[in-house]
């Protein structure tokens, strides 16, 4: 996924500045990609690229270190995160089924974002609604005994809050 010019000028200033209140000693490299991604989101190339020079490392070593830690994420998050669970519960009642019928009508797989940057989707271990499996949070709201016919029907749902926000805006213009 690409970003655009702003995004990196904006990632450049906030790792630079997230960066000055911490010396190149190397155990401070996962707080401050802690910190990059807290502040926005995901940690971009360009930082990691920031980091690596201030701590004195390759690249090669950030991104290393990025990719071994499943709690960063290299693409930004969509608008909307959802969010399949995974715990045992879900998976006994097909979780892996919820979770190809999200990548298949996205058309992104687990940990990406599409395009237009409306939705990510992420895999998430048992969120504590068993009774309810298998489950889905979409931007932290419990979406429960999903089917992938569900699946077609909170996208629409969604497809249609998205256009009576937009008119909504265009009649107070």
């Amino acid at each position: 996924m690409k970003i655009t010019e702003e995004e990196k000028k904006i990632a450049i200033e906030t790792t630079r500045q997230l960066l000055s209140t911490y010396n190149d000693s190397r155990g401070n490299l996962i707080p401050v990609l802690q910190q990059v991604q807290n502040k926005l989101g995901y940690v971009p190339a360009v930082a990691m690229e920031e980091a690596a020079a201030h701590f004195n490392v390759p690249a090669v070593d950030v991104y290393g270190v990025i990719t071994f830690y499943n709690q960063f994420r290299l693409t930004p998050p969509g608008k909307n995160q959802v969010k399949i669970c995974m715990g045992t519960a879900c998976h006994m009642r097909g979780a892996h089924i919820i979770q190809e019928s999200w990548e298949r009508r996205l058309n992104i797989k687990m940990g990406e974002t599409t395009e237009d940057r409306e939705y990510s989707l992420e895999r998430v271990a048992c969120v504590g609604c068993c009774t309810m499996a298998p489950v889905v949070l979409i931007n932290e709201e419990v979406h429960g005994k999903i089917t992938p016919t569900r699946v077609d029907g909170l996208i629409f749902a969604h497809q249609l809050d998205k256009q009576k926000a937009k008119e909504g805006a265009a009649q107070d213009e």
